[in-house]
């Protein structure tokens, strides 16, 4: 799968066979700190996707805030809305009536939610069981292929590599040596340490060791 419009495509298809019109897939990345990027996609109405930015539902939305804490499913209600009337009713109101929430986590601190919903039709205790086990494993193929598509990209942080040695003195860095110290440890030359790190600051942008350090830990380079 190549691009984002591809998976939507697909994730729709598989939210319809499930009995559902709707279907969103949500994701943090970890990375920059300050400012988590996020990618969402759907196929909601485009009076929804322009009142939910609008209105900045993201920044209330109690499924959301579940998902960055948790992996079990949610199923919309009103008790889980109470916090969020404006939202609940305004969601209702363009025909998101009946939805169903699974977050997924990965070892990257990656997090992803995907929602499937639809206009009528309550789901049953039965209907819940039978298709929770359906919606895991979709909601991680799905979480999977999404961080493919866009590791893909060039200006992904995924597609940051570093040279062993760059790896191992931002290791010991990581652990509060300094570079003379990183020098004896690796029998190398000191100037030939600040080389490497200085290399590896640049690869992954960073402003300064500790930045690095923390990057290159945050993508399970070191």
């Amino acid at each position: 799968m190549q691009t984002e419009a591809d998976l939507l495509s697909v994730l729709a298809q598989a939210a319809k066979q499930l009995g559902f019109e709707y279907c969103a897939i949500g994701m943090r990345l970890p990375l920059p700190l300050s400012n988590p990027k996020i990618v969402m996609l759907n196929n909601y109405t485009p009076a929804w996707r322009e009142r939910y930015e609008t209105a900045r539902y993201l920044s209330v939305d109690p499924t959301v805030a579940h998902a960055l804490v948790s992996t079990k499913p949610v199923l919309w209600s009103d008790e889980v809305f109470a916090n969020a009337a404006n939202l609940w009713e305004d969601a209702r109101g363009h025909g998101l009536q009946i939805g169903w929430a699974q977050p997924v986590h990965d070892i990257k601190g990656t997090a992803s939610l995907l929602t499937l919903a639809r206009s009528h039709d309550a789901m049953s205790s039965l209907e819940v069981g039978d298709m929770a086990p359906q919606l895991a494993w979709l909601a991680q193929a799905v979480h999977e292929t999404l961080t493919n598509v866009l590791a893909s990209r060039p200006d992904s942080p995924s597609a940051i590599t570093l040279t062993a040695r760059e790896m191992d003195v931002l290791r010991w860095a990581g652990d509060g040596k300094t570079a003379a110290e990183t020098s004896d440890i690796l029998g190398i030359a000191e100037r030939t340490v600040v080389f490497h790190i200085d290399n590896a600051l640049r690869r992954l942008g960073a402003v300064n060791k500790t930045a690095g350090v923390l990057k290159a830990a945050m993508l399970r380079l070191i």
